[in-house]
């Protein structure tokens, strides 16, 4: 199961105070107190809000309607296309979200909404590139299509690059490095991972490193993918079982029970 990235900021000593003050929370798991932070009376700040608040969604498999009601105020407020394009992005995951956890099937509005956003962001920004991975899990985890998906978390990964967004390279080089795993490439696959884990490492970004962490036990072996998953377990605890999802990657496989019990 794959989910994704909200390209982000204050990840730097220079950046702006405040949004130093988000990324802290954000990367805790503590998205709601770090939408409370951002001034919600301009597009830039509805959109961030409701970007945080749908990525909540992803992780914890709660707090729909607030994320819901982020939107449509950021949507109300968006009056530009590159502005209208990024909440349709944020709609088109809210809706993604909803149907891989099986809230409710809007895998139509999902498609209709990043084909929005695809037709009002403008090509080589920050957040095209941030469409396409969002465009990448649709195909890879909904349509099924594993080589749309690769092509499209290419190009990605090719313009977070371009534009050196670390935490979105993160989320390429792990979603590649899966796709590699599928196949069986193992050697590629590790290197992803490890980029992936050595990224949210440098980040600080600690909700997401229990998930590279258990990522790369899948292509290691043992006694290594043991202690990978044994550190993604405590973290995993750490956060108070956020990303919900990872519990079932983690859970250890039952202990038979002895001959002749």
């Amino acid at each position: 199961m794959a989910y994704t990235a909200m390209s982000g900021t204050g990840t730097t000593s220079g950046d702006d105070p405040l949004q130093t003050a988000v990324w802290r929370l954000r990367s805790r798991a503590c998205w709601a107190d770090a939408a409370a932070l951002i001034p919600p009376d301009s597009a830039a700040g509805a959109i961030q809000r409701a970007a945080l608040l749908v990525e909540r969604c992803l992780y914890t498999e709660q707090g729909w309607q607030d994320a819901e009601d982020a939107l449509r105020s950021a949507e109300a407020l968006a009056h530009d296309d590159e502005e209208r394009g990024a909440a349709a992005c944020e709609r088109g995951q809210l809706a993604y979200a909803a149907t891989l956890h099986g809230v409710r099937d809007r895998v139509d509005e999902a498609r209709a909404a990043l084909g929005r956003a695809a037709a009002l962001i403008p090509p080589d920004t920050a957040g095209r590139a941030l469409l396409d991975f969002r465009r990448g899990l649709l195909a890879e985890n909904i349509s099924r299509s594993p080589h749309a998906a690769r092509a499209a978390y290419r190009r990605a990964h090719t313009a977070a690059a371009a534009h050196s967004d670390s935490l979105l390279l993160s989320f390429t080089w792990r979603h590649l490095a899966g796709l590699a795993l599928r196949d069986g490439e193992m050697a590629e696959a590790r290197h992803g991972f490890a980029e992936s884990l050595r990224i949210r490492e440098e980040l600080g970004y600690l909700v997401g490193t229990a998930p590279a962490l258990a990522s790369l036990a899948d292509a290691e072996t043992d006694p290594e993918a043991s202690r990978l998953r044994e550190e993604a377990r405590r973290l995993f605890r750490l956060l108070g079982g956020v990303p919900t999802w990872l519990a079932r990657q983690l859970t250890p496989p039952p202990t038979p029970s002895p001959t002749g019990v």
